[in-house]
């Protein structure tokens, strides 16, 4: 695996809705797998990819990991920390 590379455990894309329904969604996608797997959450430019991680980060789970892709979306790659 390459340095850089993350493996996630789950998937959720949230790009069909706007907030704050991407973070309520992002939410529910942690709640369902087990502390210390990583998440990994398609979401739009803007607004998402601002709010969405820092929520995240304020609810104490860790962030590894925020990409663009390039076309208006983005990768978060979040470990869960704590159940």
């Amino acid at each position: 695996m390459a340095e850089n590379e993350i493996r996630e455990d789950e998937f959720v894309d949230v790009t069909d809705v706007v907030c704050p329904v991407t973070f309520v969604k992002a939410k529910v996608a942690l709640d369902e797998i087990d502390e210390g797997q990583i998440l990994r959450i398609h979401l739009n430019g803007g607004e998402p990819a601002g709010n969405v991680p820092r929520s995240l980060k304020e609810e104490g789970h860790e962030i590894l990991k925020l990409a663009d892709n390039g076309d208006g979306t983005f990768e978060l790659y979040v470990r869960k920390v704590g159940d």
